[in-house]
């Protein structure tokens, strides 16, 4: 909690993946709580449909627009799993779906996978969440979602992240 205060009286971006594993937590009401408090501290988040449906019964469309409204969060990614992500800014909003034809093989790091993924094309752009157009939303999502797809076809987590040219080359192919 120091960090993160130190880092917003700096003006510094939080991103946030609440990464939700329920059997680390003693209790569902102890994890909602601490995810409660970091989600009103976060600008950009990314979570899950699932992490939505345990926090508020929310689908990912409803509970993205309970983050940017609710909790002032500024870019919300939220999830699909294999369907892909529906992305929110206040002024954008966009769902891209997952590559066809992936054979998964294990998912173990996919997450984590787009969520650095998403991070590095969004810090590409050089703008605050709020002013990326659609344009540059999509851009950053459907390259999230690429790596992440592609990360399932390998086993392992840190083993299992593709190599630039393998990301662009997928997304060449549509």
């Amino acid at each position: 909690r120091h960090a993160v205060a130190l880092a917003k009286e700096k003006g510094l971006l939080i991103s946030l993946d609440p990464n939700l594993r329920k059997p680390l937590w003693p209790s569902e009401a102890a994890a909602r709580e601490a995810m409660e408090w970091s989600l009103h501290q976060a600008d950009i988040v990314k979570m899950s449909d699932e992490e939505m449906a345990f926090m508020w019964g929310l689908d990912a469309e409803e509970g993205a627009r309970k983050l940017l409204e609710a909790y002032g969060v500024s870019l919300v990614y939220a999830t699909l799993g294999p369907k892909g992500c529906h992305a929110v800014t206040k002024r954008a909003s966009v769902t891209v779906n997952s590559p066809s034809g992936i054979h998964v093989v294990d998912t173990t790091g996919a997450g984590d996978i787009f969520g650095g993924s998403a991070m590095s094309r969004f810090l590409r752009c050089g703008k605050a969440p709020e002013d990326l157009t659609e344009s540059e939303l999509r851009e950053i999502v459907s390259f999230a979602c690429t790596a992440a797809s592609l990360s399932t076809q390998k086993h392992g987590g840190i083993t299992s992240v593709p190599e630039l040219a393998e990301v662009e080359a997928r997304r060449q192919e549509g």
